[in-house]
């Protein structure tokens, strides 16, 4: 699996998370202590996500980091 492809993969399991949840981005920026544009571009697949920000975010929503990659 190439690097695009898991940025595409990740980028798709955050949005999801974030419209099951019922957050806007701006919402979801705020719940988890990022900007706006950087959930944007996360959702996009344009950024790289660092293992911080990814258990940020899995840990917000009582996930485990394994489940951005199923």
């Amino acid at each position: 699996m190439g690097v695009r492809k898991i940025k595409n993969q990740i980028g798709r399991k955050i949005k999801e998370l974030r419209l099951n949840n019922n957050l806007s981005q701006e919402q979801m920026a705020e719940f988890v202590g990022l900007s706006r544009e950087h959930i944007s571009c996360l959702e996009r697949g344009k950024n790289m996500i660092t293992i911080e920000t990814l258990y940020k975010i899995a840990t917000n929503f009582d996930l485990d980091i394994i489940d951005f990659f199923r």
